[in-house]
């Protein structure tokens, strides 16, 4: 009952230090890493081991699923290079320099278990870093490589995790078996998740009940995950084809009416596994506390430190010296020519950024807490992996808006003109659906609600283009239909709110037409902007 109570207590804490965080324009998980650490100073915090083998499924597979949901295979086919260049190459010499780092420092350390160090602290978590910059408002490739990144510098570090903990823990590492592994890996990963996505959108066709829908989600992605690792594949890039599969048929077999209650089911969902993560590993980190001598903390600092420093070194050196690379590629030629095109070559500000967007999160926590009990030197792996999400959540988190600031790296309107141009072609189309409809009647109704917005889509769209309010009236009619929607929703909901306090219509009724006035506000801010 005592761990209840602390997880009941902590979560609550969580929202608080989120809550707090948006107003600071920082990682909420900074803030909630610093709650983990001080769990692990408090006397008589009850003891609590989570099984290693349940830590990945746990925490990785639900937000990487949400995080590859939303990613954009043009985007990613347009930016490949600078992805790929992090998912492997920053991912590679992380885990390199991590290693000799703890060797250097603890000569006994297998290199087996200092590889693994590497790997677990290789992948940085993207949504600590896009959580800021979004508030910020950057150019879109830079969300769109750093997000990218995230969905495979997770599937390349932990299948390196893998093979180290195997070798670490049975001693035999063979070559010539490694490299067939891993192309059989990725294939069958693949594959295997193509054909669950299929199977996942045939099954969610028949689900008509909203809570059947969010549960069948939650079990699909959890066992999509445990097959894949039962078959010996990689439930990471499993994942991120499977998620990038079912967004591609999603929008038109899952309606609204379930997917956008879903959509906020995930949100939070991904909020408390990202809080609970860091609760669990404060629960471990009291463990060690309560049994490690403290003659051994001086040297677990100065691995912590070292490993820290080198986690964050070892990106801005790659970032640094691979955007350097692009550019000097594109360089016009000596005759004066232009240079190959780059369309993904980082500036150098822009370099900057994604070198500095290191910071570590859900994946490192849940790759330490998932060792074995066995494993040598794990007390050390654990303790180091949190200080370097720790370290690099506050100092990189806290430093990110300030840096962004003084770059002064702007959004490029790219999205905005998209939604603009989407808005637009969409009710273009639907009014030519409207118009071949059977009831005349009902088309007439539906086609005067469309052309109106239709009306403010093309006001939008024209303002980008330099439409001023004198040469055309549009934007005084947006003005003046935005107070009337104001009057409208508003004389409603104190209508209803009058129907219920005199007794008239009880809450069951009134909770059914606050849902339908919630959904028909929604819809016209969707038409009205004020």
């Amino acid at each position: 009952m005592d761990v209840f109570e602390i997880v009941i207590a902590l979560l609550l804490g969580g929202a608080g230090l989120a809550a707090l965080a948006r107003r600071m324009s920082m990682p909420y998980p900074a803030l909630v890493a610093v709650a983990g650490a001080a769990l692990a100073l408090i006397p008589r915090v009850p003891t609590l081991v989570l099984d290693p083998e349940l830590a990945l499924a746990l925490f990785v597979a639900p937000v990487l699923l949400d995080a590859a949901f939303d990613a954009s295979p043009r985007d990613l086919r347009a930016n490949w290079r600078a992805v790929t260049s992090l998912a492997l190459g920053a991912v590679a010499l992380t885990i390199a320099a991590v290693a000799l780092a703890v060797h250097a420092l603890v000569p006994a350390i297998p290199w087996a278990a200092a590889i693994a160090l590497g790997a677990i602290v290789a992948p940085p978590d993207a949504a600590a870093a896009t959580t800021v910059l979004k508030q910020l408002r950057p150019p879109h490739r830079l969300l769109v490589i750093l997000e990218g990144e995230s969905l495979f510098n997770d599937a390349s570090a932990l299948l390196v995790y893998r093979i180290a903990v195997g070798a670490a823990l049975t001693g035999l590492l063979s070559g010539w078996r490694v490299i067939p592994m891993l192309l059989i890996v990725t294939l069958g990963s693949v594959g295997l998740a193509l054909v669950l996505a299929r199977v996942m959108m045939f099954v969610t066709a028949s689900i008509s009940d909203v809570a059947t829908a969010v549960i069948v989600q939650f079990c699909g992605t959890f066992a999509v995950w445990i097959l894949a690792e039962r078959l010996g594949l990689s439930g990471i890039l499993t994942m991120v084809v499977f998620a990038m599969a079912v967004s591609r048929t999603a929008a038109e077999v899952i309606p609204a009416r379930i997917r956008i209650p879903s959509y906020a089911v995930w949100e939070v969902a991904v909020f408390v596994l990202n809080v609970l993560a860091f609760i669990l590993v404060g629960f471990q980190l009291r463990l060690i506390v309560t049994r490690l001598d403290r003659s051994l903390w001086a040297e677990y600092a100065w691995v912590a430190g070292a490993v820290c420093a080198a986690t964050i070194l070892a990106r801005i050196l790659w970032v640094s010296g691979a955007a350097a690379f692009s550019r000097w590629r594109c360089r016009p030629r000596p005759d004066g020519k232009p240079g190959p095109h780059d369309a993904v070559a980082l500036s150098s500000r822009a370099a900057v950024v994604v070198g500095w967007c290191g910071m570590r999160g859900t994946v490192t926590l849940a790759a330490a807490l998932a060792l074995p009990t066995p494993f040598p030197y794990r007390d050390l792996i654990l303790v180091t992996a949190f200080a370097v999400v720790l370290g690099t959540l506050v100092v990189q988190g806290m430093t990110l808006r300030p840096l962004m600031k003084s770059l002064r790296l702007e959004d490029d309107g790219e999205v905005e003109r998209e939604v603009r141009l989407a808005r637009v072609e969409t009710l273009q189309a639907a009014l030519v659906a409207a118009g071949e409809c059977p009831d005349a009647e009902m088309a007439a109704l539906v086609r005067h609600r469309y052309e109106l917005l239709l009306r403010r889509a093309q006001a939008e769209q024209d303002g980008v283009d330099g439409v001023t309010e004198d040469e055309d009236g549009r934007w005084r009619a947006v003005s003046e239909d935005a107070d009337v929607v104001r009057a409208v929703t508003s004389a409603e909901r104190q209508r209803l709110t009058s129907l219920r306090a005199d007794g008239t219509i009880g809450d069951a009724a009134f909770q059914l037409v606050e849902q339908e006035l919630d959904w028909e506000e929604l819809d016209l801010q969707q038409v009205v902007r004020a």
